[in-house]
């Protein structure tokens, strides 16, 4: 497939954080009414760090960018498009054709918008050596049937193409619903890889989130090669699935590693929306618990929060912020915002920064909301940030201290 890429180098200086955050520091209406568990659990101090940015649009053009990563030295980004293009981009605004290799993706539309196709990429722990670039995407089953998949590829030098294409994960069942694929692949420096997954959001699917004999709704943990780690905590369980890790999540679209610890971030339905740390085993409780309500405001599951047996969210927001990736800002260039998670924001436009102390966050701040739907953010290597717009003319905007 052919189409045509634009390619724009546009500087926006001297636009300083009144402007790049929030125009309000204060909470909009709650969409459920649900005390939190402990204080700071959600509505953090709103606050306003003002670092002052500037910005470069990159690249426009790009067709729903889903996820960036950053190659090593000087050698530009890999940027996938949800329609099944994977791309690289220099930071100079030059946009590669697609990159040969790929399998087929299943972009398939539903409930009135497309959230199957080409998802996330990460280049391998080993990618100096081995060349192995790791990508989720939507898998077609045929009848219209599909999964979460994650395979890996081979780069080859010249970055034009995928080789030896190996499949290290895919969902089971199939669902008929193409909605609520997650999906994130993060690292954990020991040899495993956390891939999300979403429920598919119906009534009927979403159930599947409590099952262990499925993987919606789950966080799986596999080696480098999709093996089984012999210590995932259902290995040799009657009736569970040996790669899950943790289970009852919604649709998570975002994961960072902290540390050694893993964080992941995920869409709840009006209200609701969840920071958690997944740990071997738990269940973090939807459908049955959640901090929000269906969309006409109908309670879900037991209409609860809270659930004994069911781990709480580190924080939540309602209303929600639609969250996409998240990061750890580790550089040196915002050193206001080192160790804050930086998550984007498609309903709450721009980036939610928040301050932790320990594994409770303590503020937020709203960041570059004149940007709109942000689906990923990541830090350079010099620690100034990407942005990826999920617009069917999406950009890539370069921020970096005034």
């Amino acid at each position: 497939m052919f189409r045509l890429m634009t390619t724009t180098t546009a500087l926006v200086a001297g636009l300083s954080a009144p402007l790049a955050a929030q125009d309000t520091h204060t909470w909009g209406d709650k969409e459920a009414d649900f005390d939190p568990a402990f204080e700071n659990q959600t509505r953090a101090e709103l606050v306003d760090t003002g670092v002052d940015v500037a910005f470069a649009e990159i690249v426009t053009g790009l067709e729903h960018p889903w996820a960036i990563e950053q190659l090593p030295g000087d050698t530009g980004l890999l940027v996938t498009e949800r329609p099944g293009w994977l791309v690289h981009v220099t930071l100079e605004g030059t946009v590669s054709a697609p990159i040969k290799g790929l399998p087929e993706i299943f972009n398939q539309s539903a409930g009135g918008g497309t959230q199957a196709g080409l998802l996330d990429v990460k280049i391998g722990p080993n990618f100096d050596e081995d060349r192995w670039v790791y990508f989720t995407y939507s898998k077609g089953k045929g009848d219209g049937m599909s999964v979460t998949a994650a395979a890996r590829g081979k780069l080859s030098e010249d970055m034009r193409e995928l080789t030896r294409i190996e499949e290290i994960f895919e969902q089971t069942p199939p669902s008929p619903a193409a909605m609520h694929y997650g999906s994130r692949i993060v690292f954990d420096g020991d040899g495993h890889a956390f891939i999300t997954t979403g429920e598919h959001f119906t009534d009927t699917e979403r159930q599947k989130a409590q099952a262990l004999d499925t993987t919606y709704g789950k966080v799986v943990r596999v080696n480098l090669d999709g093996s089984i780690p012999e210590d995932n905590p259902f290995v040799g369980q009657d009736g569970a699935i040996d790669s899950i890790w943790s289970y009852g999540h919604r649709n998570i679209q975002g994961a960072a590693m902290r540390g050694d610890t893993l964080y992941v971030v995920g869409h709840g339905p009006a209200g609701g929306d969840e920071i958690n740390i997944p740990e071997a085993g738990l269940n973090y409780g939807w459908p049955v618990v959640s901090y929000g309500v269906r969309y006409d405001g109908r309670a879900i599951g037991t209409g609860r929060a809270q659930a004994e047996g069911m781990i709480e969210p580190v924080y939540y927001w309602d209303p929600v912020i639609a969250p996409g990736d998240m990061i750890f800002y580790q550089g040196e260039m915002f050193p206001d915002w080192q160790g804050d998670s930086l998550i984007a924001g498609l309903v709450a436009p721009g980036v939610a920064r928040l301050e932790w102390d320990g594994n409770r966050v303590q503020a937020e701040e709203r960041l570059f909301t004149d940007y709109g739907r942000v689906r990923d953010i990541e830090e350079l290597a010099d620690g100034s940030l990407i942005l990826a717009t999920d617009y069917a003319d999406g950009k890539l905007v370069h921020v970096t201290s005034e």
